[in-house]
């Protein structure tokens, strides 16, 4: 299990004192944010930002918070990374900032569910109690606007090694950091040069077959749970790869991440499902400045 919070850490998660009201069917009246103009959603999901970690992209993460609203966020796990912070940290000021902003949409009466990952197991000991407006949950339901049953859940019970060899978790996390630290460098030189964000370990992971063999068994294995539940689909994240198709029949949905993809799943008022990318910061054209897929 990993080691505690630092105290001033888990005084900006847990703003107030833990409390076991169970979670209401409807939301709150949502409060129009005052921050410029902003794209509303019924719900966005987004997951594995990995705050704390050099690799975590924070300032385009607040960029789409500022630019896009919700009656409901869900926080898919892999929010905080609790597997670097027991071994020494990268904590800037934008991964305060996301905090703060996710605390002010609660403040300001945007449901927010949080389903903790694997980095921030520690905040299952949390299930079933709030803090600072944000409800910790196991896993949640979410029934869209048009009346599809979906399983939210991270998705690293689902995951072969997380749960039968996590020593190699740890390995492959750590070899990871290292695919970031020089994707980070080879994004300065594009940068240069005048290109937008290109994620070289989401390239790799795309031409390994392998990995694309592993992605495949895992969403497979969220669906098969799906059904066997009654869904209507699933939504997770876990594998830092957006996608949203048809497995089967059943409708599979990955939020992505904010450390390669930079990309959010949201849901329009009559029930249609997109994925959001959002490769640029500062754009002062938040409609305009995200790439959308096709809706389902």
């Amino acid at each position: 299990m990993n080691a505690p919070l630092s105290p001033s850490l888990s005084s900006t998660l847990f703003a107030s004192a833990p409390s076991t009201t169970p979670l209401s069917a409807t939301p709150p009246s949502i409060t129009p944010s005052d921050d410029g103009p902003s794209h509303r959603h019924r719900t966005i999901w987004i997951s594995d930002i990995h705050l704390g970690t050099a690799g975590c992209k924070a300032d385009f993460l607040l960029d789409f918070l500022k630019c896009n609203d919700a009656d409901t966020l869900y926080l898919v796990g892999d929010i905080i990374d609790g597997w670097q912070l027991r071994k020494g940290w990268t904590w800037r000021q934008s991964h305060n900032d996301v905090l703060q902003k996710i605390l002010r949409k609660a403040r300001k009466g945007t449901r927010v569910i949080f389903i903790p990952g694997n980095h921030d197991e520690f905040a299952r000991h949390y299930v079933e109690h709030a803090f600072g407006g944000i409800d910790v949950v196991y896993e949640a339901t979410h029934v869209t606007a048009d009346g599809r049953r979906l399983l939210i859940t991270h998705g690293d019970l689902f995951d072969g090694v997380i749960r039968h060899a996590k020593w190699l978790a740890y390995l492959g996390d750590s070899l990871y950091t290292f695919v970031l630290a020089l994707n980070h460098w080879v994004n300065r030189a594009r940068v240069r040069m005048g290109f937008e964000y290109w994620s070289l370990s989401q390239y790799l992971k795309h031409k390994v077959k392998n990995a694309v063999a592993f992605i495949d068994d895992f969403e497979h294995a969220l669906i098969n749970e799906a059904r066997r539940r009654g869904f209507d689909g699933v939504v997770c994240g876990h594998i830092h790869k957006a996608e949203m198709r048809m497995i089967d029949g059943l409708l599979y949905c990955n939020d992505g991440d904010w450390v390669e993809s930079l990309t959010a799943l949201v849901e329009d008022h009559a029930g249609a499902l997109a994925i959001i990318e959002w490769k640029t910061i500062g754009q002062g054209r938040c409609l305009a400045g995200m790439a959308m897929t096709e809706a389902a």
